[in-house]
């Protein structure tokens, strides 16, 4: 077999000789053979196919030592990798994208030229939180009020006393002044403190019994024509527009994650044994990175906060159904709630429904 000088082999490749030798240094490509006394390289001809496989991964932008763990793989593994490295990737370019809007938006807001000149809406809402049929308390709380909208749904020994904590660490907003332009900023420190204070609603005891407590948090702060979401966790928000229904958070699970890697389908996740494990949350030793948005609100808008005590039990069809035909927030809560005790209410669930509406 007639080997390839490196040139040649750069060539077919289309890289670099210089990318080459790195390669072989990290050993990633590994030539096959090395003169010993000039160390000048030679390429297999059968070795253009991952040297190719390389080139293509690197202007994806994979970082080497994950090309190298492809590279191992066989191809329905790498396939795999491949799918879970660029979910990731995309999961990265939405955020950057959602802080990019939020940007544009506030330094146009500044300018006096585009300055806004709407009056502000008005928000009618109502909260409901329900034990279920099969627990023997409820760990979840549920706030609406003029300003800030939250809900929170505790897990472990302790958990009913985190979901609460964390909620009434963000309810000095509603007293507070919040310039627009700060929403975000003031909406992450109010979280800070939430997660001050799950901590010392959960610091264990003697026996170490609240160790294992902690809580999600959903939450949006309402400024009069916008509205700053925080999320941690599996509760979830939806916006009813237009008719149409939208879920505008992503879910924090083991589940959820699989999904976006392509290693599981929405149908399938239904009745995953790991379906609520959670990969963010506020708690001790949890990952307590939140989701940060700013929605503009418009007249005739409907948002509904809940916890998975309705998404997991309550068809989606069903929840639009109730939020396009219930004409009041407190029905419409009040509705969803014995919906979700119809199909068994095996757990807690809570809702807050808000309609945005222009002032009368």
């Amino acid at each position: 077999m007639e080997l390839l000088t490196i040139g040649a082999f750069a060539k077919a490749s289309r890289l670099s000789p210089k990318a080459l030798r790195l390669y072989d240094e990290l050993g990633l490509l590994t030539p096959a053979r090395v003169d010993p006394d000039t160390g000048y390289r030679r390429y297999a001809p059968g070795q253009l196919e991952q040297a190719r496989l390389v080139a293509w991964l690197r202007r994806l932008g994979m970082p080497l030592a994950r090309i190298r763990r492809v590279c191992a793989m066989d191809p329905g593994e790498a396939a795999g990798e491949i799918r879970a490295y660029w979910a990731r990737v995309e999961a990265d370019t939405a955020a950057r994208r959602d802080l990019a809007a939020f940007l544009v938006d506030h330094l146009t807001g500044k300018d006096p030229a585009m300055s806004r000149t709407t009056a502000p809406l008005t928000l009618r809402y109502a909260a409901l939180s329900d034990t279920g049929l099969v627990r023997a308390s409820n760990q979840d709380t549920a706030y609406a009020g003029s300003r800030l909208l939250a809900v929170a749904d505790g897990y472990g020994t302790g958990g009913a006393l985190a979901g609460a904590a964390a909620v009434d660490a963000l309810r000095s907003l509603e007293s507070e002044t919040v310039p627009a332009g700060d929403l975000l900023g003031a909406l992450e420190d109010a979280l800070g403190r939430a997660e001050q204070a799950v901590h010392g609603v959960t610091s264990p005891g003697d026996d170490g019994a609240d160790a294992d407590a902690g809580t999600t948090l959903t939450a949006m702060l309402w400024t009069g024509s916008q509205l700053a979401l925080v999320h941690i966790g599996d509760s979830r928000v939806h916006l009813l527009r237009d008719g149409e229904l939208f879920q505008i958070t992503h879910d924090h699970t083991v589940v959820q994650s699989l999904i976006d890697e392509g290693r599981l389908t929405p149908e399938e996740a239904v009745s995953h044994p790991q379906r609520s494990l959670l990969m963010r949350a506020l708690g001790r030793g949890a990952d307590s990175t939140p989701d940060l948005r700013l929605h503009d609100a418009r007249a005739g808008d409907r948002y509904l906060l809940c916890s998975d005590g309705l998404s997991t039990v309550v068809p989606a069809e069903d929840v639009h159904r109730v939020l396009a035909d219930t004409p009041g927030p407190e029905d419409a809560v009040r509705e969803l709630v014995d919906l979700a005790n119809a199909s068994g209410g095996p757990d807690n669930v809570s809702c807050v429904v808000a309609d945005v509406s222009a002032p009368a």
